[in-house]
């Protein structure tokens, strides 16, 4: 059994993501200078879902039975997908369609067996016509560069360790990201698949 197979670590780590992508949406959406700028883009929906962040990626990981590696590639495509398109910002308009195409991605990606597109459809509250177009714009948005080599993996998932172990309970105590960049930026880095060696980078979202 791989430690991310250990029942009480995933629900660690969806906490942690879900608190992160949630301070980020949140600061997003308080920078009225940055939305003034911003792309909109497929992900956008008219209104702002009712559901928590956590709650919605407990309840994809509940129903898309995807392997516990997928939500750390799924955070290492968004990762990606912002770092390409500078114009663009997660916010609470937005972050939930991230959310369902991303794992949907990272799980037909990463696992021998997975879902057709409407069943992530429904997991995600949305129809399946609109499933298809956000993987489609997903795809193109990540240059269709969906690889994660072991050693970026292990970064990410040794990044989200060191974060979670310096995390109080709601509340962010000091650590290498400062308050202000983690209210507004998650974690990048600079993949440089022939070295061992991970550079970290602020990505601002």
């Amino acid at each position: 059994m791989t430690e991310l197979e250990i029942p009480s670590v995933m629900p660690k780590i969806i906490s942690f993501l879900s608190s992160l992508l949630n301070r980020v949406a949140e600061s997003n959406d308080l920078n009225k200078k940055l939305m003034i700028h911003q792309k909109i883009s497929v992900f956008h929906g008219l209104t702002r879902p009712n559901i928590p962040i956590q709650n919605y990626l407990e309840r994809i990981f509940k129903y898309a039975n995807c392997s516990p590696s997928c939500l750390i590639v799924a955070y290492v495509y968004l990762d990606r997908f912002t770092k390409k398109q500078p114009s663009f910002s997660i916010n609470f308009f937005n972050v939930h369609r991230l959310l369902i195409t991303s794992v949907m991605v990272a799980a037909k990606f990463m696992d021998d067996i997975y879902y057709n597109n409407a069943y992530y459809a429904k997991v995600g509250g949305i129809s399946t016509i609109e499933m298809n177009f956000l993987e489609v714009d997903f795809l193109f948005g990540l240059g269709f560069h969906l690889n994660v080599t072991p050693s970026t993996f292990q970064a990410y998932y040794a990044h989200i360790q060191r974060e979670m172990l310096l995390i109080q309970p709601l509340n962010f105590v000091d650590s290498s990201l400062s308050l202000e960049k983690s209210l507004k930026a998650h974690l990048c880095f600079n993949e440089d698949e022939s070295s061992s060696h991970q550079n970290q980078q602020q990505l601002a979202l």
